[in-house]
């Protein structure tokens, strides 16, 4: 797995529109400004939708009418989040790929939209489908303090990749 793993990098950072992305300085912070914008409004939103989950704020709106002003802007950031990812995994395909807390990130990113999903579908049939018994609150209350924990945890392993280094 190794060797196939270097020589996608080795044949990535070889590309002409790798070289592009290194060579031109602007593109760089320009893409890297463009992905912590869309992560400031993945993790808003989530913030937001989690903290009314656990009943600490907006408790006056129903749950699925928080969900449904919220997420699509977390929905709508995360293809921002998939093209700016994927030029800075071109631009520099070792150093990204290599690293172990990309992987990690890339886990936890499926965890926490999958969670984010198990939270949200209910909704849109049933405004108030958490809130409706004890066991759905209680559960919403587990899901939203993981779902909370998954997209903090997504921001460090983010941040990590540029100081951990791979094989």
């Amino acid at each position: 797995m190794s060797n196939r793993l270097d020589a996608l990098c080795s044949w990535l950072a070889a590309t002409p529109v790798s070289h592009t992305i290194t060579s031109v300085a602007w593109i760089i912070p320009t893409v890297q400004t463009m992905h912590i914008l869309a992560v400031a409004a993945v993790i808003t939103a989530a913030l937001v939708v989690n903290l009314r989950f656990l009943g600490v704020g907006a408790r006056e709106l129903a749950m699925g009418s928080v969900t449904r002003r919220y997420l699509p802007w977390l929905w709508w950031s995360l293809p921002v989040l998939f093209v700016t990812g994927l030029t800075l995994i071109v631009g520099e395909p070792a150093r990204v790929l290599k690293s172990p807390v990309f992987l990690l990130k890339m886990g936890l990113l499926i965890a926490a939209a999958s969670v984010t999903l198990v939270c949200q579908i209910p909704l849109q049939r049933e405004a108030d489908f958490w809130s409706l018994k004890k066991w759905r609150r209680r559960a919403v209350w587990f899901l939203a303090t993981a779902s909370l924990s998954l997209w903090t945890a997504i921001i460090f392993a983010g941040r990590w990749i540029a100081y951990v280094q791979g094989d």
